[in-house]
């Protein structure tokens, strides 16, 4: 009798870890192979899955598909789009890093991949943005959801209103973690296009590229978390993103690699199992890689105007590119002559780094190949009044005006 009551404690203490630290997928179903739907992908190049996308994320050049526009269960990837919106949130200085929530009762709640979060449990935003990025923790993403819209209900509404201004068609999120509901749907063209929304968040990577870490440090509750993407450690230049797991998606992965400055982004839904799913996406990257390389005409935040602004404090704005403007070539095809040009709006003071001001349209001759916001260099204030009356003074002074 002690033996079997010994068994079942060791049994409660342990199966929640090991469960929590082995379900790479982030939803909690029973992780059994070949519960999909027989592979519908193989073409010579992928083998297994429902459908597929690779794009180059700087362009936005779709390098291969197939059943690209198609709609499944998006599994945990739903999360892409819930990061989006914390990153936005904290960008905006809705959310700061050091700040403190507390989980509410509905989010502790939460099943499937999660760090047990309890009930008026207190964590950082950073903390439980690594149990997101990281971890894939569905009770973790509640708590941003309801902290940013009050509910999970409003939350999935913002998420959706999202996925429209990014023209996205092929998707619906009925809840922010990605639990099998009707109508809860997305298809890898979306995946890849939310995927491209979310790296321009660039201290995604700082989360992302992590393998493990720790939540509660210092305490009993010590949780060791291990990134579920796995890509990370095997393929060279991985970076991201998120992978997923539910019985009606089966096996899904939006992956980012960046090598010699371009950045694929893959995505895969409906695998039959996790080793299959990455070794085609591997397969999907090398393709990417071996066949494409990109010529950056123009560094992001290379210094391509310099505007008089005489209200400003500082009356040389330096404009830059937002990001890289860039072409993508075939391997082995002569670099192509390009020129580009710009087109600045009427920028209104003060104006932060990062605010768009115009767009640089690269061109191939006269055909425009690629177009990319532009912004200012730094932040920009508006001058005081006595600056302002200097200049006035010294413009007499000097006879200009």
């Amino acid at each position: 009798m002690k033996k079997i009551c010994f068994f079942i404690v060791c049994m409660f203490f342990f199966v929640p870890f090991v469960f929590a630290v082995t379900n790479e997928e982030g939803i909690g179903e029973k992780n059994e192979k070949n519960q999909t739907e027989t592979s519908t992908l193989d073409d010579g190049l992928l083998n297994d899955g429902k459908s597929a996308i690779l794009i180059e994320a700087s362009t936005g050049k779709i390098l291969y598909e197939k059943n690209s526009h198609e709609r499944y269960a998006p599994a945990s990837m739903t999360k892409i789009m819930s990061m989006i919106l914390i990153m936005e949130a904290i960008e905006k200085g809705k959310l700061k890093w050091n700040d403190v929530l507390v989980t509410s009762e509905y989010a502790s709640s939460m099943g499937g991949s999660q760090i047990f979060l309890q009930p008026n449990e207190k964590m950082s935003v950073k903390d439980l943005f690594k149990a997101v990025a990281i971890g894939s923790a569905n009770d973790a993403t509640v708590v941003f959801a309801e902290t940013i819209a009050g509910t999970e209900e409003k939350f999935v509404s913002k998420m959706n209103d999202k996925a429209k201004k990014l023209g996205l068609k092929d998707t619906n999120f009925k809840n922010a973690v990605g639990l099998d509901e009707a109508n809860h749907y997305s298809s890898a063209y979306d995946m890849s296009i939310m995927a491209k929304e979310l790296v321009k968040h660039e201290k995604i990577f700082d989360f992302t590229t992590v393998y493990e870490d720790y939540l509660r440090q210092n305490t009993d509750n010590k949780f060791w978390l291990v990134n579920t993407n796995k890509l990370i450690k095997t393929y060279e230049g991985a970076d991201g993103l998120k992978t997923g797991y539910t019985k009606e998606a089966g096996y899904c992965l939006t992956a980012t690699a960046k090598k010699n400055d371009m950045r694929l982004i893959a995505t895969i839904m409906g695998a039959s199992d996790s080793k299959k799913r990455n070794s085609n996406m591997a397969t999907l990257l090398d393709y990417g890689y071996n066949s494409y390389e990109i010529q950056v005409e123009v560094k992001k935040g290379e210094t391509v105007s310099k505007k008089n602004i005489t209200k400003a404090k500082d009356q040389i704005v330096e404009i830059v590119p937002k990001n890289d403007a860039s072409v993508l070539i075939e391997k082995g095809e002569e670099n192509k002559n390009l020129n580009y040009e710009i087109d600045l709006g009427k920028i209104k003071l003060p104006i932060k780094s990062g605010d768009k001001v115009g767009i640089l349209k690269l061109k191939d001759g006269n055909k425009v190949v690629s177009t990319v916001d532009l912004t200012v260099k730094k932040d920009v204030q508006k001058a005081s009044i006595l600056q302002l009356y200097k200049r006035s003074i010294k413009s007499v002074l000097s006879g200009n005006m």
